[in-house]
């Protein structure tokens, strides 16, 4: 699955911008807590000039006077005037970002990276390239596998294909979290429903309840696709993405219409400091989105 130049340069860069490395201030209008360690933060430009972006893509958020973190976008590509970072308290940056509140000020810079590619019916604009499939041009299936907080960098691509239903066929989202208190995006997820096949498993769960235990690759055997008609999208834990890509392919997916987010040892978001580095790929300028036949012989060399 060859990739445009296109795709694998970072996003265009906001009025007024010198370069590349150059941050804009955003404030946060809106917080919402997502579970004991997560939040989402809706961020709007002061400038007010929007920042386009595409699906897949991240940014890196500067907390003032302590450091940034790449954070890939988990807001609605189709209202550029507003970002979302959906974001875990894991370290000093990623705390002081869990902090804000209201009317505080973050910078962005960017967005970088490759995007999520989807099949499309029909020609249309936008972000997203499509993806020749075997049926000529006729609607494809959609997977969506994600794991833990993997659910927010698949959220745009999700959101898109919600606004383009009638381009696709089945639309399945499985989705694991260690428990039904670390669940992202609840009320998203059952107003899903009515257009998605969801299907949420944990890891661990108290007797009260009701849903699946187990890992979200056990999922993929049961659910409801034509394997050989889907592109699937997956983004978590890379043991996970690892097993779900193996159990996809063994369903009958081709590799070349499986993607994964890779999104480890970023740093600096532009190429230049090496921390993500996956043998001859940087994974901030080459990804992190990337096909599963391109990255599957690395995924199992632990010193890579």
């Amino acid at each position: 699955m060859a990739r445009s130049a296109e795709t694998t340069r970072p996003g265009p860069a906001p009025a007024g911008t010198r370069g590349p490395m150059s941050t804009r201030p955003f404030r946060v209008v809106r917080k919402h807590r997502e579970n004991g360690d997560t939040v989402t933060l809706a961020l709007e430009p002061v400038d007010g000039v929007p920042l386009p972006f595409a699906p897949g893509q991240f940014t890196m958020v500067y907390a003032f006077g302590v450091g940034e973190v790449p954070i890939s976008i988990s807001g609605d590509p189709a209202r550029p005037g507003q970002l979302r970072h959906t974001i875990r308290d894991v370290g000093g940056v990623t705390h002081a970002l869990f902090s804000l509140g209201r009317g505080d000020l973050v910078g962005i810079r960017g967005p970088y990276g490759t995007t999520w590619q989807l099949p499309e019916a029909a020609p249309r604009s936008g972000p997203l390239r499509a993806l020749g499939g075997p049926l000529g041009g006729h609607p494809m299936d959609v997977v969506f596998v994600a794991g833990g907080i993997g659910l927010a960098p698949l959220r745009p691509a999700l959101l898109d294909v919600l606004a383009h239903r009638d381009r696709y066929r089945r639309v399945v989202l499985l989705y694991g979290a260690r428990t039904p208190e670390d669940v992202l995006f609840a009320r998203e997820l059952e107003a899903w429903q009515s257009k998605v096949d969801v299907n949420i498993t944990v890891d661990y769960a108290a007797p009260a309840w009701r849903g699946r235990v187990g890992l979200v690759t056990a999922l993929i055997p049961r659910a409801g696709f034509d394997p050989e008609a889907s592109v699937a999208l997956l983004c978590g834990p890379e043991v996970m993405m690892r097993h779900a890509a193996s159990a996809l392919v063994h369903r009958g997916v081709a590799a070349e219409r499986i993607e994964l987010s890779m999104e480890r040892n970023m740093k600096c978001g532009v190429g230049l400091c090496g921390h993500c580095q996956l043998r001859e790929m940087f994974i901030c300028t080459d990804g992190p989105v990337f096909p599963y036949d391109r990255v599957e012989p690395l995924l199992a060399l632990r010193e890579v």
